[in-house]
């Protein structure tokens, strides 16, 4: 697989073994990069499984509901472990270092945990935006 489809990884498709995934930047050349792995597809006799098929992806809903329903974390374990648990869905999340800045200034050495405004807003953030976490690259191609 690698062989036959080089020129197109990690710019138009990701290929793992037998399994590939059609990437695009932008909706517009989704298509044309579909196309592409279809020529190419069809150029050397290979065929997809169509039960196999999946068009875009999603978050796990019991993983983002465990996040949801996490306390605000009160120690270096439960900050590492809630940061851990975010960076399972770091995709899904627009900007999530970001977000995440006055998590990691407690993590500093000799920082006393001290959970301010700043942490709570941040927690509060990152949650709320999981009530509806984002299909990634699910397009309607027929539409």
């Amino acid at each position: 697989m690698v062989t036959l489809f080089h020129d197109m990884m990690h710019k138009e498709i990701e290929v793992y073994v037998d399994d590939m995934i059609a990437k695009s930047k932008e909706g517009e050349d989704h298509l044309v990069n579909l196309k592409h792995l279809f020529d190419r597809l069809k150029k050397y006799k290979l065929q997809l499984n169509l039960a196999k098929c999946t068009f875009g992806i999603e978050v796990d809903p019991n993983k983002v509901k465990a996040i949801r329903e996490l306390p605000p974390p009160s120690t270096i374990c439960k900050i590492q472990g809630f940061l851990g648990r975010l960076n399972y869905i770091a995709p899904f999340i627009v900007y999530l270092t970001e977000k995440c800045q006055p998590f990691f200034r407690l993590l500093r050495k000799n920082t006393v945990i001290e959970w301010d405004e700043k942490c709570q807003k941040a927690f509060d953030t990152i949650k709320a935006y999981l009530v509806q976490p984002p299909v990634l690259c699910s397009t309607d191609i027929l539409g």
